[in-house]
């Protein structure tokens, strides 16, 4: 696997050529993990790009039009593929996937997918590039998953999950099949923020534009980092339990609504371009140093 690392005065981060994914960032004084290692025998990712897919399609299958194509993995198939490293310099990497013969047969779209991970001061921006390089209207589903590693001895149930400026949020859930069901939950917050809760649902997703700012907070109240992702539709919440990580994912689109039976141009908040298009979305993180 082909790595890159870029790097300042803060931070030393390394991203691969698979999936285009950030593996690790590292603080230059002590040099302290941020990114969860990706274990495989908790959760093997570090975090992937969701990409033609947030989620997963009823059945392993979604439809465009009238013609049904199949999608068995959850959160498409970006983070799965080899990316075209395609410049690089000290502190940032840019990487390119193109659709080909393999992508056209599982999602019927041509695209140029462009992944840039660059390094400011203490802060790491993920910008994406999707275009359209076909005839006709490309829909699509994009996003980011990145778990946090906890300082080492940091529980997760001791941390609180930061919302700044809020006072109570609603989200959705999923079901055991990680479909999302349809009723609202309240969260009630005090100062901006909500303890951990392990017996949260496997997933918290705040929908309709509500968080457009979310950080982790260690036992001592601290912040630990901070991800700024202002126009993104979604946001959602997810840890393993039985991992010291915790994942902050901006998204835009979600997983099928459990009983969904539409049409792919139909899917929540899914994304469009047409011929000749293209739409750069851009997330940001802030490691509190």
């Amino acid at each position: 696997m082909g790595t890159h690392v870029i790097e300042n005065e803060y931070l030393r981060a390394t991203v691969a050529d698979a999936g285009a994914e950030l593996i690790s960032v590292r603080e230059r004084a002590g040099g302290a993990e941020r990114i969860w290692t990706g274990d495989p025998a908790v959760w093997n990712r570090h975090a992937p790009l969701l990409f033609p897919f947030v989620g997963k399609v009823i059945d392993g299958q979604y439809r465009v039009g009238d013609r049904t194509y199949s999608m068995k993995t959850q959160h498409g198939f970006a983070r799965d593929r080899e990316f075209e490293c395609a410049g690089a310099d000290a502190a940032s990497v840019t990487h390119v996937l193109a659709s080909d013969d393999w992508t056209l047969e599982r999602y019927p779209y041509p695209f140029r997918l462009t992944v840039r991970h660059a390094l400011e001061g203490q802060s790491l921006r993920v910008t994406w590039r999707v275009e359209n390089p076909g005839d006709a209207r490309m829909y699509f589903s994009i996003g980011g998953h990145p778990g946090f590693l906890l300082p080492e001895g940091v529980r997760k149930e001791d941390c609180a999950i930061l919302f700044p400026g809020r006072e109570a949020l609603e989200y959705i859930s999923a079901s055991p099949a990680g479909y999302a069901l349809p009723a609202r939950k309240r969260l009630q917050l005090t100062d901006g923020r909500a303890p951990y809760q392990p017996d949260i649902p496997d997933t918290w997703i705040f929908e309709d534009g509500q968080v457009q700012s979310v950080g982790i907070a260690t036992p001592d109240g601290r912040p630990f980092v901070r991800l700024h992702c202002e126009g993104f539709p979604m946001l959602a919440v997810w840890a393993n339990p039985k991992g010291p990580f915790i994942c902050l994912e901006p998204w835009f689109g979600r997983t099928d609504d459990d009983g969904f039976t539409g049409t792919i141009d139909q899917k929540k908040a899914v994304q469009s371009l047409e011929p000749g298009e293209r739409r750069d979305i851009a997330y940001s993180i802030d490691f509190c140093l």
